[in-house]
């Protein structure tokens, strides 16, 4: 049975949701390749999600995923590829800006990228967020996938890991929302005090949604819906419609690129009738935010 949400958390999640727009369709397009001859090799789809921190990217790669069913599908999250503090930067660990694009392991993330993409299996890194360090002799085995699901804050701000992506979307969230989370979170998660947390946003976080994250919006195919959806008087019923559709924007582009096989049955006419089949196995590597 789920946990029971405390007020405080109903508060935060009632305030505000993910939300989405701007759909532009990139230039590969699913349609035309969705009934191409199924031994035909395929690159897997790659989407990436980006957002401020706290802003609901691991709640949106979770309803693409619930949407694509049993479809093979990989979440990789960037905050794995931080690195590992050096001696000197953990005596100075409050000094330290874990939200600059410096503060991760670009180069191992992007060839953990293209590795998936060319169907071979990657290790990915176990960071601890308490010791700010990463595990010396476990990972996370990945297997390649039809479908691959990048997630953090900083995924689109470098050009060549941009490359790799289909699908870009951004995640938009209001700043009050974010901060509230990112206290819950890091006070539970991370065993950091309130003032902390505060210090560090105010110093380091703030400064680089601004500078490097919220310019990245720029990159996404779809982006923060800040009209129809962000009106507080716009009703329930409306609100789910207009992100149900738009979630299954990302999801029907995403299953034109999925291996399939053609099935023939013989109807109540007798008459042979073609569908198409997709495969049934799923792989899911869930890393959280």
């Amino acid at each position: 049975m789920p946990k029971e949400k405390t007020s405080i958390d109903y508060v935060i999640e009632k305030a505000s949701g993910p939300h989405f727009s701007g759909l532009r369709c990139p230039t590969a397009t699913a349609t035309s390749t969705a009934f191409s001859d199924a031994n035909a090799p395929r690159q897997p789809f790659v989407i990436g999600v980006s957002g401020g921190t706290a802003s609901g990217k691991t709640t949106v790669c979770d309803m693409i995923i619930q949407q694509l069913h049993d479809h093979r599908v990989v979440l990789v999250n960037q905050d794995s590829f931080y690195r590992g503090l050096t001696t000197e930067e953990l005596k100075r660990v409050h000094e330290y800006n874990f939200d600059h694009p410096d503060a991760f392991d670009t180069e191992q993330l992007l060839d953990c990228i293209e590795k998936l993409k060319d169907g071979q299996s990657v290790q990915v890194p176990i960071y601890d967020f308490k010791r700010h360090q990463r595990s010396s002799d476990s990972f996370r085995q990945v297997n390649a996938s039809d479908v691959i699901i990048l997630e953090g804050i900083l995924v689109f701000h470098d050009q060549c890991v941009r490359n790799l992506m289909n699908m870009k979307i951004f995640v938009d969230t209001d700043a009050d929302v974010r901060l509230a989370r990112r206290i819950r979170r890091d006070m539970v998660e991370r065993g950091r005090d309130v003032s902390s947390v505060l210090e560090q946003y105010a110093k380091f976080v703030k400064p680089a949604f601004d500078g490097f994250v919220l310019p990245s919006k720029k990159y996404a195919d779809i982006r923060g819906m800040h009209t129809l959806i962000r009106d507080r008087e716009i009703s329930k019923h409306d609100f789910v419609f207009y992100s149900d559709q738009l979630i299954r924007l990302v999801v029907e582009h995403g299953l034109g690129h999925l291996p399939f096989t053609e099935k023939q049955v013989i109807i109540p006419t007798a008459s042979v009738y073609t569908r198409i089949e997709f495969a049934k196995s799923c792989v899911v590597f869930p890393l959280f935010e």
